[in-house]
């Protein structure tokens, strides 16, 4: 296996093969374990390959301070406090051992993002077969280092990493034992504009670090993922909802079920579409040659008299003479009558 594959649960990822599609629920489940729990069928029957969580709680990853360092200005949350927005949207870590196991039951693979030790605890006694790291914790080392060490594959968004913070990830998840590594583009907005997509920067990260490539895509609807198949994102992950007018933190970037279902499906056309460079006949395209030009006889011509671009022109179908043979054509004589209709072939020029 090179370093742009990987395998993540039996899941061959790499470029022949089709993208692996993760559904990202986070806060989308809505503090409700159904909704969660019909969220992971939703994901399974729109043909998603992962669903994906989040693996932590709000003292976790914050703590309960409200001044100007804790308090977010602009955007979705604004004026809400950190503990309050992740008290909100985080996934009970007693949830987890159910989720994991309906997901199995589903046949679709069950994913989640560790923030911190408890939580990579909790995910590897759940047996989980990957980690993701998010992208603001890019610049944990450690907590890299930790999840490295279990010895799995590692999927790691590069929101607003510089070249200098995804490479200390890398080497740190691959000095650690990381199995196989993979980094997701990011645009860590939320929603992000598509004109800062930038999806170019895809086939560069994987060329720079030999990694498989993909995209953590948080613009809205389905087509920047679409268009980042063809520049080689391998991996693709969006949220998704039951129903976005049901509000949550994340509902404003998530997809609808029938969105999800078609960015599933865009996404392996798009794919499928790519091919290999050829300029052979293809399967579809056979029999369809007779529909080019070609010579044929427009109006009747007796055996001896000439041909000339009143008498032969070139038209469809094909079954004539090729029309760049035209100029040599004209001027030969008839080798027998010619009636309107026919295709001109070389044994009728004398």
């Amino acid at each position: 296996m090179t370093q742009q594959e990987m395998s993540i649960a039996g899941r061959r990822i790499a470029d022949d093969e089709p993208p692996f599609i993760i559904a990202e629920l986070s806060a989308n489940h809505l503090g409700d374990i159904k909704r969660a729990l019909e969220a992971i069928d939703v994901a399974a029957d729109c043909g998603a390959n992962a669903v994906k969580f989040q693996t932590y709680t709000p003292d976790t990853l914050t703590i309960n301070v409200d001044n100007e360092y804790f308090r977010i200005n602009g955007g979705l949350w604004d004026g809400r406090t950190l503990y309050d927005l992740y008290s909100e949207a985080f996934t009970p870590y007693e949830w987890h051992e159910e989720l994991f196991s309906h997901a199995r039951k589903r046949s679709i693979i069950p994913l989640s993002t560790p923030f911190d030790e408890t939580a990579v605890e909790l995910l590897e006694s759940l047996g989980t077969p990957a980690y993701k790291i998010a992208s603001f914790e890019i610049v944990d080392l450690p907590l890299i280092a930790s999840v490295a060490r279990r010895g799995k594959p590692m999927i790691i968004s590069t929101g607003m990493a510089n070249l200098a913070e995804i490479q200390a990830a890398v080497a740190t998840a691959r000095q650690n034992g990381a199995s196989d590594v993979a980094l997701l583009h990011c645009t860590s907005a939320y929603p992000a504009p598509f004109s800062e997509a930038r999806l170019r920067t895809i086939p560069h990260l994987a060329e720079a670090f030999q990694v498989v490539g993909g995209l953590s895509d948080h613009t809205p609807g389905t087509a920047t993922a679409v268009a980042s198949v063809v520049l080689g994102a391998r991996v693709i992950e969006k949220h998704f909802t039951l129903l976005r007018a049901d509000g949550g933190p994340d509902s404003a970037f998530s997809l609808e079920p029938d969105e999800l279902k078609r960015l599933v499906s865009d996404c392996r056309s798009a794919w499928e579409a790519l091919g290999s460079v050829s300029y052979d006949l293809s399967g579809s395209e056979r029999g369809n040659e007779i529909f080019r030009r070609s010579l044929f006889v427009v109006q009747p011509v007796k055996a001896g008299q000439p041909i000339t671009e009143t008498n032969v022109r070139s038209i469809r179908p094909g079954y004539g003479i090729p029309p760049k043979h035209l100029p040599s054509v004209i001027g030969r004589k008839a080798a027998r009558d010619l009636e309107r209709g026919e295709p001109l072939q070389w044994e009728d020029l004398a």
